[in-house]
């Protein structure tokens, strides 16, 4: 537990007990819902159908709704830029009595793509329990982090009746994993409805499936599209090939310049950052990412050191002939995808600078380079010295029924610092329902059942000792 200066009671055990029999009673239904919700295939990305967006907003808002906590619920777009809108995100405000604080609930109702559909073991759409946990995609990113709210402001209006004091706001996004494209301009349109003293966002995992995890640092990132061109118009490999350069080994030996021997970032400019962490052996790395046997892990120092405070380059796309329709042609031109994590304590900006006067600098042969499509978001370090951050241990011990851990993110969710940017004087919670193998944005995303089940507890215990509590506590 943390060291702090605010004094925490346990939650009061009558009060607690009858928070433990309502998140029970409903687990069932809390199941259905998130399963309907799987059910949607609400991929916010541009070559995707965004009426299914739409669907799964009109679903989040019905649920919401559903609480009976709220005096306004609707679903709201902001724009991108121009006239180009986003997603619809789903806003819910329920104004603040006698002194209490204002508490928004974060999630996202948006999934990534299903990916390769031959690697699932069952359809991604079609929710399947196995075992003790939930197949589907989004199962666990992010829409058990919608139902986690959702299910939780149930338990808390059933046992505490419609005289609740704490103020909610709730705000599930629409396109966080298209980048959170429209977040800064909906923050500007929403700015007074949004206002909150502490911020609860359920997009992070937990260390394993018996002891949560509160998140308190998170990388940034940077990506964009990398094009590498040598020549005008392709031409025979046989009749050219040995002397001219073609794109695709400019390409592959510029990529190699990022890294060095033993995998670690080699771009100057990127920093990394110092910090304590717990014990993580590589066998657990090994167990928990699939690892090959005979592969080693790259990189030096701690492992989650290199997961949490170092960056990170992966090259995540690759716009290349196929192996089907190769021919004896020297390529003009190839383009990658590239995804950079940022440690925390750089600026998204900075980083970015570094990787593009690395990339120029070490292009082969005087290939051109050309770099587009450039996002960026920040890191981010929570602040853990307020009593939103021990009010949140507490309820997770309690929840869980174990002491959590503080852990760091090798993932990124930039617009946190946007949120701490228009909100500087909120508290803010990282909380989430994934584990180690959950294997989100991946084939066979799930959840696990139990996680699903204290990850709603403990935020029902959180909501109802804020409910007791003055602003001036």
């Amino acid at each position: 537990m943390t060291e702090t200066s605010y004094p925490i009671e346990p939650t009061d055990a009558e009060l607690a007990g009858k928070l433990r029999e309502s998140v029970h009673a409903a687990l069932p239904s809390s199941i259905a819902d998130l399963s309907t919700l799987v059910k949607i295939p609400s991929v916010s990305w541009d070559s995707f159908e965004p009426e299914n967006v739409v669907a799964s907003s009109q679903a989040v808002a019905a649920l919401v709704e559903s609480t009976g906590l709220f005096d306004s619920v609707k679903t709201s777009r902001a724009p991108i830029e121009g006239d180009v809108l986003g997603h619809p995100a789903v806003l819910a405000t329920r104004a603040a009595r006698n002194g209490r604080p204002t508490v928004l609930l974060y999630a996202h109702h948006d999934v990534q793509p299903e990916g390769r559909a031959e690697l699932w073991e069952t359809p991604p759409f079609e929710p399947t329990v196995r075992g003790d946990r939930l197949y589907g995609r989004g199962a666990s990113d992010d829409k058990a982090g919608v139902m986690t709210h959702v299910a939780a402001l149930r338990a808390v209006h059933e046992v505490l009746g419609d005289d609740l004091n704490v103020g909610v706001v709730v705000f599930i996004e629409g396109e966080e994993e298209f980048g959170s494209r429209s977040f800064t301009n909906f923050l500007a349109q929403h700015r007074d409805e949004l206002a909150a003293d502490l911020i609860i966002v359920a997009d992070a995992d937990n260390p394993s499936t018996t002891v949560p995890g509160l998140t308190v640092g998170l990388r940034g990132n940077v990506t964009f599209k990398l094009t590498v061109s040598t020549l005008s118009h392709a031409s025979h490999s046989g009749m050219n090939g040995g002397a001219v350069p073609d794109g695709m080994l400019a390409m592959i030996k510029l990529l190699a310049t990022l890294h060095d021997d033993e995998g670690s970032v080699a771009v100057a400019g990127l920093t990394s950052r110092e910090g304590d962490y717990p014990d993580y052996p590589e066998s657990q790395l090994r167990e928990e990412t699939g690892l090959l046997e005979g592969v080693s892990p790259i990189g030096t120092g701690h492992i989650l050191s290199r997961l949490w405070s170092k960056p990170s380059i992966t090259v995540t796309g690759i716009d290349a002939p196929s192996v089907l329709n190769a021919s004896n042609t020297l390529s003009p031109e190839v383009s990658v995808k590239i995804s950079a994590r940022v440690a925390p304590g750089q600026t998204a900006a900075s980083a970015f600078d570094a990787l593009e006067a690395h990339l120029r600098a070490h292009a082969p042969f005087g290939a051109h380079v050309e770099i587009d499509d450039v996002d960026r978001g920040n890191a981010f370090l929570v602040d853990t010295s307020g009593w939103g951050v021990a009010e949140g241990l507490q309820a997770l011990e309690e929840g869980w029924g174990a002491a959590p851990l503080q852990v760091g993110a090798g993932g990124s969710i930039p617009f946190i610092a946007d949120l701490a940017e228009v909100f500087p004087e909120a508290q803010i919670l990282v909380t989430g329902v994934e584990d180690p193998d959950t294997r989100a944005h991946s084939p066979n995303e799930s959840q696990h059942l139990g996680v699903f089940h204290r990850s709603i507890l403990s935020e029902a215990l959180l909501l109802a000792r804020l409910d007791g509590r003055t602003n001036e506590d």
